[in-house]
């Protein structure tokens, strides 16, 4: 394979040799110390971008037993008006951290803020007042995805992950298992056979409780489980099952393990398929191309998998900050393709169908006014996959098929 890096070589040759396997991903519940604070940043980012939709915000939250703190950069028209403190415990109420016995409660946790105005020096380069002319927020490099082994164009475990969590944090909500609490996890393995999930070997579910017997909640959870995935037949009578395997899990959130903002990021985009560049994207506006063209990736790979140009679709885009045209775009087929994959790179860089350019990204997507989501959404459940989101749609098949010849 003369001419192929090394690197990518190896991931080719893994892909078609690879072909029966187990892939396991996690998810994190709403009540995860570290999703605590991506829904608090993004929270704050969204009360500056209804102020004021240039804003400029890279928040960071940290958690721990009896104290939140906000940190970061904020550049809003009207920031006067925001009481970050407020938001901060309405988010913390919503979650469900309501008692102070717990050592963080809504009520009775100290908050500090260090929140600042952001560099000039960044400011500069990144607003120029057309979309057109736009720098990037950072440097760096940005990943996209799709597979068609789901509906959602998204690799299997991850979906399930999250489903079950999303399922589990609802009955907790409702009542119908009152000792719940808001902290948990959830991890998938998945049989994978000739690039298709076939069944789920393992099922791992860790939830912080009230003192319950351990019998109880492993019968509970174990039922949840096989409800809410039945209609995939993917769970059987060998799945094996891990339900809180400590048996023991009562101290949790931030009381039981700090938490920080952007720690969570595989789990917010593909649970470890394919590659990541690093960035964060919680209590960050969509200047930052580590949000906004993370987001556009994923668009443009989805819109490429569902036209029938590869089974699999990972698109890297990179920056310099304050230059609006990305320095590079490379697409990687894992073997699937029916198409070179330096067309299809050469189709994207041209722009004609997706522009990469930070300033384009947000007009096109609409992250500035989100319509019928907001960003603090994002940060539960993860960011892909979900059809409310803009860069979810599928409306450049055609035009994508017509750009490369199909």
């Amino acid at each position: 394979m003369d001419g192929i890096p090394e690197e990518k070589e190896s991931r080719l040759t893994m892909s078609k040799l690879n072909t029966t396997h187990v892939f396991t991903s996690e998810a994190v519940s709403e009540g995860h110390p570290d999703k605590v604070c991506d829904q608090i940043s993004d929270a704050i980012l969204d009360a500056c971008l209804a102020r004021d939709s240039n804003s400029h915000v890279a928040c960071e939250t940290a958690a721990g037993p009896d104290l939140v703190v906000s940190l970061g950069e904020i550049t809003c028209a009207g920031w006067d008006a925001i009481d970050p403190e407020a938001i901060v415990r309405q988010v913390v109420k919503e979650i469900g951290y309501d008692r102070p016995e717990e050592r963080f409660s809504w009520d009775t946790f100290e908050y500090k803020s260090v929140l600042h105005g952001q560099s000039p020096d960044i400011n500069m380069g990144v607003s120029r007042g057309d979309d057109d002319s736009q720098g990037a927020g950072d440097q760096g490099m940005m990943f996209g995805y799709a597979s068609a082994s789901t509906d959602q164009l998204m690799p299997a475990p991850i979906m399930l992950a999250h489903r079950l969590l999303c399922r589990v944090t609802a009955i907790r909500k409702n009542g119908a298992l009152a000792y719940l609490r808001p902290d948990g996890k959830s991890q998938v393995s998945v049989l994978h056979a000739g690039g298709k999930p076939v069944r789920v070997t393992d099922i791992v579910l860790s939830n912080q409780t009230e003192d319950v017997p351990i019998e109880r909640i492993r019968k509970d959870l174990e039922e949840i489980a096989r409800i809410e995935l039945a209609d995939t037949h993917f769970v059987d009578n060998a799945t094996r099952f891990h339900i809180n395997p400590t048996g023991r899990f009562l101290v949790g959130g931030p009381c039981g393990d700090s938490g920080l903002t952007g720690r969570k990021i595989i789990v917010d985009t593909y649970g470890g398929v394919g590659a990541h560049g690093g960035g964060a994207f919680s209590g960050k506006d969509p200047s930052k191309v580590d949000r906004s063209a993370a987001y556009y990736t994923r668009y443009a790979a989805k819109n490429i998998v569902a036209a029938g140009i590869a089974r699999k679709c990972e698109i890297q885009v990179a920056y310099a900050i304050g230059v609006a045209r990305p320095v590079s775009i490379n697409v990687l087929f894992f073997g699937t393709g029916k198409l070179p994959e330096s067309k299809v790179a050469e189709m994207l860089f041209a722009g004609e169908v997706f522009d990469f350019r930070p300033g384009r990204i947000v007009r096109e997507l609409g992250l500035k006014h989100p319509d019928g989501w907001c960003y603090r959404q994002t940060a539960n459940g993860g960011h892909f996959g979900r059809p409310e989101y803009p860069w979810e749609k599928l409306d450049k098949v055609e035009a994508v098929r017509s750009a490369v010849g199909l």
